[in-house]
């Protein structure tokens, strides 16, 4: 399954990614670092890499969440990721929304591109209702890109994640299906 823009498309990501993956992380290890959890050592190893895709396989075949290699149209590069992880179903359908990309990409549209096709994928095929989002207040360039795409802010939640060891507050983000349908027409 793939989902397109004329620049990129998405698509999940398969144990045949991982080298791709793992040169994608290396090279932006220390861009990323500050804006990511302190992992093992073992996670940034190729092996570490397919694990992971591995673990997501699983997420994918269980509905428990969904992960997407951003590629270029032009050349079929791995260029990042965008994820909906953290799937609830029953009276909730919830989702929530995290992406990455690598920084020589960055500031082009790139990631406005597929987080609107994950939230496509996410109101139009996996039958959720709300995307949350949860920002670090200074990451500027991620808030743009949530806001481009009719996100609204929700409120600010203190100390939320523990991020390159520190326990970060974090903007909250959220759009639901009515707001992205309502977006859709206005387009």
């Amino acid at each position: 399954m793939m989902l397109s823009t004329n620049r990129i498309y998405i698509r999940k990501l398969e144990l045949s990614d991982a080298e791709a993956l793992y040169e994608l992380r290396t090279r932006n290890l220390k861009y990323f670092q500050p804006f990511e959890p302190i992992r093992p050592d073992a996670y940034h190893t190729l092996e570490g890499q397919k694990e992971k895709i591995e673990k997501n396989l699983w997420k994918w075949k269980n509905d428990l969440g969904y992960s997407f290699g951003i590629f270029l149209a032009s050349t079929d590069q791995l260029i990042g990721q965008v994820n909906l992880s953290h799937i609830v179903r029953g009276a909730w359908q919830n989702a929530s929304i995290g992406y990455f990309m690598d920084h020589s990409m960055q500031r082009k549209g790139y990631t406005t591109e597929a987080v609107n096709l994950a939230l496509d994928f996410a109101f139009n095929q996996a039958g959720l209702h709300r995307v949350e989002a949860a920002i670090m207040p200074r990451n500027t360039a991620s808030i743009r890109v949530v806001e481009k795409v009719g996100f609204l802010y929700v409120g600010l939640s203190k100390y939320y994640l523990q991020i390159n060891g520190v326990w970060e507050d974090h903007h909250i983000y959220a759009i639901t299906q009515e707001t992205w349908q309502e977006k859709s027409l206005n387009n």
